[in-house]
């Protein structure tokens, strides 16, 4: 069963598939405006997770499933964060976009530092929501174990919709995780050049504070903002702060 649109109810949206390269990804594009704010989900997920996200974001959104994830079809091999990178700059190239404003969360934090530096010309700014993966716990079991022990103090909503979507991750997840954690985002960080603002809850174990304050430090533009009493499910458990203050940086660019 398809999932649920991003756009409110008698918003129209194109959606559709995009391939380049061997993998393709499924957009969801909706709304109007300058500076599109281009959504990219983390390990296990889909868009369908920004879903009451969006329910307080203006203007120009699209919402992206990566190729293996939510409704986008598994990929001959596991893509890179460099080539989930290449794959989301070519799309945003087939659509003139020049000026996107990408906001990846967890995994796709790692993905949105990569066009930023591989591609600047589509981008204009950076949202950075539980940036992953910390370079001091740089494991499977590591990170499998800070995910569980968030999900145990997270809302019902973020555990029913995470569950959901892990387990539409398929047989390939893990081979996926080593595929994060292979990532090196502290060296992508010092050669980012737009706006970005680092996004945390203030109970995430998956992006600590330390972690955060490394990329702010790392990154030549960045500022910090922290989400009290929330973990890693941020934009899911807190949608309406968490919107309120990336329209606010948004608002400043």
């Amino acid at each position: 069963m398809p999932d649920r649109l991003l756009a409110p109810r008698g918003v129209l949206a194109d959606i559709g598939e995009f391939s380049y390269a061997g993998a393709t990804l499924v957009h969801e594009d909706f709304g109007i405006g300058a500076r599109p704010i281009v959504l990219l989900h983390g390990i296990g997920m889909g868009r369908s997770v920004y879903l009451d996200l969006t329910e307080h974001l203006d203007g120009r959104i699209i919402g992206i499933d990566l190729p293996g994830f939510g409704e986008a079809p598994e990929p001959p091999r596991t893509l890179t964060m460099e080539r989930h990178a290449d794959l989301v700059a070519a799309f945003l190239h087939s659509r003139r976009i020049d000026d996107a404003v990408i906001l990846g969360h967890s995994m796709g934090s790692q993905i949105a530092a990569e066009v930023a530096v591989r591609h600047p010309d589509v981008v204009s700014a950076l949202v950075l929501a539980g940036p992953t993966v910390n370079s001091a716990s740089r494991t499977v079991r590591a990170q499998a174990g800070y995910l569980l022990w968030d999900l145990v103090r997270e809302r019902p909503t973020v555990i029913w919709r995470g569950a959901r979507e892990y387990l539409r991750g398929g047989p390939h997840l893990l081979r996926k995780m080593r595929a994060t954690i292979a990532h090196r985002p502290e060296l992508v960080y010092p050669r980012v050049r737009v706006p970005t603002l680092v996004l945390r809850g203030q109970r995430d174990p998956l992006a600590p504070m330390t972690w955060c304050r490394e990329i702010v430090d790392a990154i030549p533009d960045a500022r910090f903002e922290e989400i009290p009493d929330h973990g890693h499910g941020t934009l899911i458990s807190e949608s309406g702060g968490a919107a309120a203050t990336i329209s606010t940086f948004i608002a400043g660019l």
